[in-house]
């Protein structure tokens, strides 16, 4: 019989390495418990999860299955990194919501909370648009990066300054599909290329 892999893998491109931090069991239940504390605070409002793409599919996805009663889903995109791993400071809506907000539940569905800029650009934005209730849910909290004040009222993991790929998150659109969440070693001479903020 074949072993089993690991999330501990090399990567197609020489010279990238991802270790496991956070295995799939471990983010499969943390997201159940979210669901469930979502739906304690907001025990018969119907739910709006607006996801932020790409990085927060895999999260939205699941957790929007975990989620009983009624729930309505929307995307939209942002960009601020680019290829590089430092932000530009300046975000921009690449794709903006398919219906309104207004009057609705929406809980803001983001893969890692780092710096805060998009965040807090979608928070303004957001406001504006008069939900009646907003929430933000974010699998990983970066605080040592953190720039803008913002605090997801939703958390999975609070986890060190690294790297991370997978359930999601992606280096040069690559390691998307890795079911939990590793940090990517890289050659010294390597930039991140983290496509969105």
């Amino acid at each position: 019989m074949p072993k089993k892999k690991s999330l501990s893998r090399t990567g197609s491109h020489p010279g990238e390495k991802v270790r496991m931090m956070i295995p799939k069991g471990r983010v499969h239940q943390r997201v159940m418990q979210i669901a469930k504390q979502i739906r304690v605070d907001f025990p018969e409002e119907p739910l709006h999860l607006v996801g932020v793409l790409k990085g927060a599919v895999f999260f939205l996805s699941d957790l929007a299955r975990a989620i009983h009663g009624e729930v309505s889903l929307d995307f939209l995109a942002v960009s601020s990194y680019g290829k590089d791993t430092k932000t530009s400071g300046q975000v921009k809506l690449t794709k903006d919501l398919d219906v309104s907000i207004e009057g609705r539940t929406v809980i803001l569905v983001e893969d890692i909370l780092d710096t805060g800029m998009t965040l807090q650009y979608l928070r303004r934005i957001f406001e504006q648009r008069k939900p009646k209730h907003l929430r933000i849910a974010v699998l990983l909290d970066k605080p040592e990066r953190r720039i803008a004040d913002v605090h997801a009222d939703y958390v999975g993991f609070t986890i060190p300054n690294e790297f991370v790929v997978g359930f999601g998150l992606d280096y040069a659109e690559r390691y998307r599909n890795l079911p939990g969440v590793g940090i990517l070693a890289l050659k010294p001479t390597e930039k991140g290329k983290r496509s969105e903020v």
